[in-house]
């Protein structure tokens, strides 16, 4: 699939996880950085979002540890959590 598909795919699925506080995390998060990532960091981010929300959710904010797999700077970027809009 080329790129522009891809990232197109990965933008729907990060928006519609099933909760609006995953959709905002999730969805933010790839909005954020999503265009700029190499194709391994997209790889990276297909297999987290085959995750449970409340996972993903809890290695992000630091209630959970984060498995090897996902651990390195896309984790860490995600930790920061200074990507997520709050809408008003």
């Amino acid at each position: 699939m080329d790129r522009e598909t891809r990232l197109r795919r990965l933008a729907f699925r990060a928006w519609h996880r099933g909760t609006r506080e995953a959709d905002f995390m999730i969805g933010g998060f790839f909005d954020r950085y999503g265009n700029g990532w190499s194709d391994d960091e997209l790889t990276w981010f297909e297999a987290l979002i085959e995750e449970q929300d409340v996972d993903i959710m809890a290695w992000a904010i630091g209630t959970l540890p984060v498995p090897a797999a996902y651990e390195g700077p896309q984790m860490d970027a995600m930790r920061q959590l200074d990507f997520i809009d709050i809408p008003r």
